[in-house]
């Protein structure tokens, strides 16, 4: 038996491994979620980080709730009302091994739901680039901003918001924005955003315009990401995608492997007026 890895599941890290890990991720998810306006702050038993200027649920959630049963479930309660005061149409939470085990049944009583099943991945084996990557500049960010309003469904006050934030992540050096020139057309193929914290890697977003999938754009970027992440300094790189599926798959290819899941939970906030 490996002593690293969880004995109900090889696949995964053993339970501490995994929250010291998913620590030091979220340390630098929510780092990357303040860029350049944003609060991180502490409510209840949760960590939570509020950006205005940046769209994304990414940048918009709560994590890490650790404490008594009573205290998770009275922070759930307090959460909604801090989404609600926030203007935010959903409370999010991200559920890694930094929340307690029964987050589940509590979050069931509570009226949240889960939405999503993700992994947390790191980079293992390196993949070179080919050269085909540049770094994005302020004349790309139009054309970045379509392909993700278009993969996240953005309403125009969304896409202007989102504009205003890769505006600040193109000039801030933890940031690391890459695209792929489509070629014989006056657009970009591709996008991939990286972040770098205290050593801590981050491939956060990657796109590929439909037309130009399975073409290893989206490999080349990841490799690119990576490559640029390690120049500065990155210990890892992790990731979060969705479990199984085409997600995952890509991820694989690109030299991650999974270390251990987190779950979306979420609550409407018109489901309480």
């Amino acid at each position: 038996m490996d002593p690293l890895h969880d004995p109900d599941d090889e696949a995964l890290l053993d339970p501490r491994q995994a929250r010291d890990l998913a620590g030091l991720v979220e340390t630098a998810r929510l780092a990357s979620a303040v860029v350049r306006y944003g609060l991180r702050t502490q409510v209840g038993a949760a960590t939570v980080v509020l950006n205005q200027d940046n769209p994304l649920p990414t940048a918009n959630h709560a994590c890490a709730l650790w404490g008594t049963l009573a205290e998770v479930a009275g922070t759930l309660l307090e959460l909604e009302q801090v989404f609600a005061e926030a203007g935010r149409d959903e409370a999010v939470v991200y559920a890694s091994p930094t929340t307690v085990a029964e987050i589940e049944g509590i979050a069931d009583d509570a009226g949240w739901r889960a939405v999503e099943e993700l992994v947390a991945m790191l980079h293992r084996v390196r993949q070179y680039a080919r050269g085909e990557a540049r770094p994005a500049e302020d004349r790309d960010l139009l054309a970045i901003v379509d392909l993700i309003a278009d993969d996240a469904e953005l309403s125009d006050a969304g896409e202007r918001r989102l504009l205003r934030n890769l505006g600040h992540r193109i000039d801030d050096p933890r940031c690391v924005l890459r695209v792929v020139d489509d070629p014989g057309a006056d657009r970009i193929a591709g996008f991939a955003q990286g972040f770098i914290e205290r050593g801590i890697g981050l491939v956060e977003q990657v796109i590929v315009r439909p037309g130009r999938r399975r073409r290893g754009v989206g490999r080349e970027l990841v490799a690119d990401v990576v490559d640029e992440l390690r120049e500065r300094g990155s210990l890892l790189v992790a990731a979060h995608t969705e479990e199984g599926g085409t997600a995952e798959r890509f991820a694989e290819a690109c030299g991650f492997e999974v270390v251990y899941g987190v779950t979306a939970y979420a609550r409407r906030i018109d489901e309480l007026l």
